[in-house]
């Protein structure tokens, strides 16, 4: 049992050398190292190499925990008299990591000679041995070794060399900062040198000292030097704006003194100054001629920086100016425009966000124009290499000319013609974006029609994709009211169809063979020959003949498409022949409506009849493609009704028909269009709110609660105005809270937020019994990148417990930062020991542990283990509520790879009140509209959607229907994500909260 003791000693020591704060980390390679034995012989050869891969040994072996106390007086008696630079710079190190004092705290015997060799080092003619021993007693925590060497490092400070006295400051500067009593006179002595220094480094240095240890010695050499700023360095200057931002924020009446002093400084060829004077100038004034200055050098820096990163933080600065200053700004939005140059998407698409809230009446046309040339430069500048950004960054100046289009209706005219021709672009995405937008402009402007559906005439045989093809056959049929575009848009449209019949050879041949085979004929084939006629044109003509029965027509299912894939100009005609039969049905029905319209324009029954009849056969064709087809291939039932509801509404027309095809349906048009506008202006609101609350504070539905967005919040009239002229000297504290601090604490998740008591002990977890010897629990706060375990540790029984220790591991995607250290308790006493816990990704975690510690009590002599109950970190905590379009939903849908498919089972009886429940319990957002769930109906189909704090997209498809029999809800809630980890956890989530509101 003694022996045990020991070693558990040894083990506690060792865990302790790995718990000191490192300022060293050097790579070790993990084989079989030498034993101590070995090092010593090779520390007393008289071989410079052989000491130097010792030293090199001993040092990483110290770093990964191994102790060699006695292996400092050998390296005292056989390298410190070496001469050897490398020698003398691995020494530094050594004596970095070595242990320094004994157990009983005291300083070990040995460091004597260690100091006086460092003395010795101090005073070595070499300048670079006295550099880098000056910046290693930087790193020295103990007083009584640094007090000898004072009067040394004060005379280094009169030293020739710059480089000596460079190191001599920041090494006087770190003892004073944190043994003031060794060197009381620092600030006169750095004063002093300040005023005689010419080396711009060394002259920072000591400013900086000044700085942060002197204040008003710093200030006093600003004022007296204020003139002369400008001809010092860089590094100078940036330290003095950051003096002038401090000095600036305890006492606003010097504001007057030092603005001129800033001004100077946007001469400087720096850009670091440059943004660091901007950024000072616009904390300190508000004035228009200086935020102007301000921001014209931020959009200086846009085209001056290569660096993307650069770029990205300046476009934040002048977002922050937007908001605050948006007049100055406005001036200068084609400044601003100057960084869609850049082939960053990232940079691109921030400059087009600060583009579209800086337009106005009278920047509108230059920012259109600009935009314009861009669509035109990137169209003809595209190649394969570049396809990918290309179309993106086509999205993205089409939605910023949508925008533009819809603030400011009069440029609307002469953007939709630049952006139809994207109507035949290779990219969907592009071509579906600008096809959406046109859509949208010709509801809303009129008079924008008739160029418009003449320019959709152009552009129809080029279309490529079906989905374009959709929205520009609803176009023509919707807006062709009159006689010349309604029979330009049934010419177009025939065109695209081709002669008929739309039926493939080898389809037909399928079909007559499947009739012949029930009558017990013999089948008979329609195929499709091309003739030259008189003028020298070719035509198609079907000739009739019979076919032995084979069995293998399915073989020609793409038999038409493939034929016709090479044929401009007939695309429509390609992609309903290959089995795009909802593409069919969009045609039949704009092909009615055309002939609908074609009977308000023609006298002639008979003329209007020949061109009903003419759609009625193109519906048949469609009809018999759609049928042709084998039984897993033919046309769905949806589409077949609506072509053969078509044909019925043409063989027999009604008014009442009528009315519903040509009126009701763009009323409805109309009303999606109110509620998307409605739902866009009220998108700011809800983006505010679900900003994530990054310190994890949970509502009453465990939702995360969103802090407002300081720009958005308004103020109340009766709201307390802050004029700080008119505060007491004591309401001067809170201005010097510096603005860094403030971001750096928003980026963190450590801002202050308000949270009653009753939220806070919902994330109190217990660990132990009450009737453990050691009581814990653990009060959780989830940040948005890691999670913080305060726990509160109590010694009920009547022994001391020492050396307890925490034991925390992991499972999931989470990772103990650092061990926490070890304590003693006496009987009674409590401590909160606190842990920090990286998240790498959304996914349910989980944390489990031990308390161990060493009982004193005569009965308890061995270690003892209590083990803790599992902490469960919650998948909700990480996710928000998001919106996206439906088209990026689809796509994404059709990206993700892992789906989750979680049966419903649930005691609650009404659809929509399980799907409330849901988004509830899933902290979600419902894409899919109210207009679109209202109703009495018992089945339901809705998308959820939300976002994770790494950026992951979860997506959430519920189906259900109550069924007629028992009044219960079945279907499926179909989760997908592109990571395993949400997608199990959401339907983990799911099934265990489905069930009902309790």
């Amino acid at each position: 049992k003694g022996s045990s003791c020991v070693h558990g000693g040894a083990r506690r020591s060792v865990a302790m050398a790995m718990e000191r704060n490192c300022t060293l980390l050097l790579h070790y390679d993990k084989s079989a190292p030498p034993n101590e034995d070995e090092i010593k012989e090779q520390l007393e050869d008289k071989d410079v190499p052989t000491k130097i891969s010792a030293l090199k040994t001993t040092i990483q072996l110290m770093l990964n925990g191994e102790m060699m106390p006695n292996l400092l007086m050998t390296v005292i008696r056989f390298c410190v008299p070496c001469d050897d630079h490398m020698i003398k710079k691995l020494l530094l190190i050594y004596w970095e990591v070595v242990d320094k004092t004994g157990p009983d705290g005291k300083l070990l015997p040995e460091m004597i000679l260690v100091c006086n060799n460092l003395r010795n080092d101090l005073q070595h003619p070499n300048e670079y041995i006295r550099g880098s021993t000056l910046r290693f007693l930087c790193k020295l925590a103990e007083p009584e070794l640094l007090e000898p060497l004072v009067p040394t490092v004060k005379t280094n400070l009169e030293h020739r060399h710059s480089y000596v006295r460079r190191a001599a400051v920041l090494t006087t500067y770190t003892i004073y900062r944190h043994f003031e009593g060794l060197m009381p006179d620092a600030p006169e002595l750095i004063d002093a040198l300040l005023h005689t220094e010419s080396d711009v480094s060394c002259k920072r240095n000591a400013f900086l000292m000044l700085f942060h240890c002197a204040q008003e010695r710093a200030v006093a050499f600003l004022t007296d030097n204020l003139e002369q700023v400008s001809n010092y360095g860089d590094l100078f200057q940036l330290v003095v704006l950051e003096l002038i931002r401090k000095v600036c924020r305890s006492d606003p009446y010097q504001k007057s003194k030092y603005i001129r002093c800033i001004l100077t400084l946007f001469n400087t060829t720096s850009n670091a100054v440059l943004y660091e004077c901007s950024s000072t100038l616009v904390t300190l004034t508000a004035s228009p001629t200086a935020i102007k200055a301000a921001a014209s050098s931020y959009t200086t820096l846009l085209t001056a920086e290569s660096d993307h990163n650069v770029k990205l933080i300046v476009l934040e600065r002048l977002q922050e100016l937007k908001v605050k200053h948006p007049r100055v700004l406005q001036e200068m939005v084609m400044d601003v425009m100057r960084a869609l140059a850049s082939p960053n998407l990232d940079i691109r698409k921030k400059c087009l966000d600060i583009t579209l809230d800086l337009i106005t009446p009278r920047n509108i046309g230059e920012v259109v124009h600009a935009l314009k040339k861009e669509v035109s430069r990137s169209k003809s500048s595209e190649d394969e290499s570049t396809a990918a950004g290309s179309a993106e960054y086509n999205e993205l100046l089409i939605h910023a000319i949508h925008a533009c289009a819809v603030k400011f209706p009069d440029v609307a005219e002469t953007v939709v013609p630049v952006l139809m021709d994207f109507l035949s672009d290779q990219h969907q995405s592009s071509a579906l974006d600008v096809a959406l937008f046109v859509r949208e402009i010709v509801e809303v402007h009129a008079q924008l029609r008739p160029s418009v559906i003449s320019k959709a005439l152009d552009v129809f045989p080029s279309v490529h994709s079906s989905r374009v093809l959709r929205i520009t056959l609803w176009l023509l049929g919707e807006f062709c009211h009159s006689a010349e575009e309604v029979a330009r848009a049934f010419q177009t449209v025939k065109g695209a169809l081709g002669s008929l019949p739309l039926i493939a050879e080898g389809e037909a041949g399928a079909a007559a063979a499947e009739s012949s085979e029930a009558e017990g004929k013999p089948a008979r084939t329609a195929s499709v020959r091309t003739t030259v006629l008189a003028d020298g044109t070719y035509a198609s003509t079907s000739v009739a003949g019979s076919a032995p029965h084979t069995g293998a027509g399915s073989k020609g299912a793409g038999a038409g498409a493939g034929a016709l894939g090479g044929t401009p100009g007939l695309k429509l005609r390609e992609l309903i022949v290959g089995g795009d039969f909802f593409l069919a049905a969009v045609t039949g029905t704009a092909l009615t409506k055309l002939a609908l319209r074609s009977r308000e324009h023609v006298p002639d029954a008979r003329i209007a009849n020949l061109v009903t009849a003419d759609v009625m056969a193109i519906l048949i064709a469609m009809l018999r493609l759609g049928s042709a087809r084998p039984a897993e291939q033919r046309m769905d039932l949806d589409s077949a009704d609506r072509l053969s509801t078509c044909l019925q509404l043409l063989s027999v027309p009604s008014d009442k028909v009528r009315a519903h095809f040509l009126e009701e349906c763009h009323a409805s048009f109309a009303e999606m269009l109110a509620e998307k506008k409605a739902a866009e202006a009220e998108q700011p609101a809800v983006d505010a709110a679900a900003k994530a609350g990054t310190a994890g504070a949970l509502g009453k539905d465990g939702a995360t609660i969103a802090q407002p967005d300081a720009a958005a919040a308004m103020r109340q009239v009766d709201a307390l105005l802050n004029i700080r002229q008119l505060k007491g000297g004591a309401a001067d504290v809170e201005l010097d809270t510096d603005d860094h601090d403030i971001e750096l604490s928003a980026l963190t998740g450590n801002s202050a937020e308000a949270e009653d008591f009753a939220q806070r002990l919902k994330r109190v977890t217990q660990l132990t019994g009450l009737s453990d010897p050691v009581y814990a629990e653990a009060f959780v706060t989830v940040h948005q990148y890691d999670i913080v375990l305060d726990v509160l540790v109590v010694n009920q029984s009547a022994e001391m417990m020492a050396n307890l220790t925490l034991e925390l591991a992991t499972v999931g995607d989470l990772k103990l930062c650092e061990r926490p250290q070890a304590h003693s308790l006496a009987p009674g006493e409590s401590r909160s020991i606190r842990a920090n816990i990286k998240v790498a990704s959304t996914e349910t975690g989980i944390v489990f542990g031990s308390i161990v510690y060493d009982a004193t009590g005569p009965a308890n002599a061995d270690r003892t283990c209590v083990v803790l109950h599992d902490i469960h970190i919650d998948i909700m905590d990480y996710i928000s509520p998001a919106s996206c379009s439906d088209l990026a939903f689809r796509a994404m849908w059709a990206e993700f790879e892992w789906e989750n498919k979680v049966a419903v089972n649930t005691d609650i009886t009404d659809v929509h009140e399980f799907l409330d429940h849901v988004v509830r319990s899933t902290n979600m957002k419902c894409l899919t509209p109210a207009s679109a769930l209202g109703g009495e109906s018992g089945f339901l189909a809705a998308n959820l959607y939300a976002r994770s704090n790494f950026g992951e997209a979860a997506l959430v498809n519920v189906s259900i229907e109550k069924r007629s029999a028992d009044g219960r809800i079945t279907g499926y809630i179909r989760i997908r994500s592109k990571t395993q980890g949400i997608a199990l956890s959401l339907g983990d989530k799911i099934t265990l909260k489905q069930k009902g509101s309790t």
